[in-house]
């Protein structure tokens, strides 16, 4: 009897560390992570500069959304520029900034911006144009997330990254509703080489037997890809 008790409030106690461990943005403090985030911190400048106020990204600037972005994918990332795994050839300031922040401030931010519920929206895609950007057709693009092309190495995109890429937390990110341009930019990074802290290679892989229209296409439908089905709204846990 004694054994049991124990074992029901050591399983008690761990659902609560759970629970907190989730509301906390898996140990991150949203607070301090929101204060760096919109003032930065000494010689780092607030993410809102380049992210936007409400962490959606910029086209113009070919910065990503980071709103509602996976928690642990964050974390690498920016764990990733503090160690030159990933070098930030678009901005120039990422490696600069992350090494400007503790590990703990790096956590902080990204449960910040997981935290998020910024509004999904697609990019302007006039705006885009306007930008001098090639633009890629929506419904060829959906062909490719959805079924991939196995004749020349393409796998859907789904099949890692969840329906419509809304994410499949902790390893693969969210790509639904993400800025154009950056989709754009960084699938030609992987096919290049130039940034090559993937997961056993798997997006250089996949990104070395696509076609620049092959690019635009499915960014085109990334960006604007919902995050639901018709007749079902809801999201599964953890949507962030």
């Amino acid at each position: 009897m004694r054994i049991t008790k124990t074992l029901v409030v050591f399983a008690a106690v761990s659902a609560l560390s759970s629970v907190h461990a989730f509301a906390s943005g898996d140990g991150g403090n949203i607070a301090n992570g929101k204060t760096i985030f919109e003032q930065g911190k000494g010689s780092v400048p607030a993410c809102n500069s380049c992210h936007g106020a409400d962490g959606s990204g910029d086209d113009n600037m070919g910065t990503p959304r980071l709103a509602g972005q996976g928690f642990t994918f964050i974390v690498k990332q920016l764990n990733d520029f503090a160690t030159d795994k990933r070098m930030d050839t678009t901005m120039f300031t990422m490696n600069t900034n992350a090494k400007g922040l503790s590990e703990e401030d790096r956590r902080d931010v990204a449960a910040y911006v997981a935290s998020l519920d910024t509004p999904n929206t697609a990019s302007d895609m006039n705006q885009v144009k306007d930008l001098g950007n090639p633009v890629g057709t929506r419904y060829l693009g959906k062909a490719l997330a959805s079924y991939g092309a196995p004749e020349r190495g393409i796998p859907a995109c789904h099949s890692c990254h969840g329906f419509n890429t809304r994410g499949a937390p902790p390893i693969y990110p969210r790509l639904a509703n993400q800025r154009y341009v950056y989709l754009v930019n960084q699938l030609k990074k992987w096919r290049d080489g130039s940034r090559a802290n993937d997961l056993m290679g798997q997006m250089r892989k996949v990104a070395k037997n696509m076609s620049d229209d092959d690019i635009y296409n499915v960014s085109a439908f990334l960006t604007s890809a919902p995050l639901t089905t018709v007749g079902n709204g809801r999201l599964p846990p953890p949507a962030h």
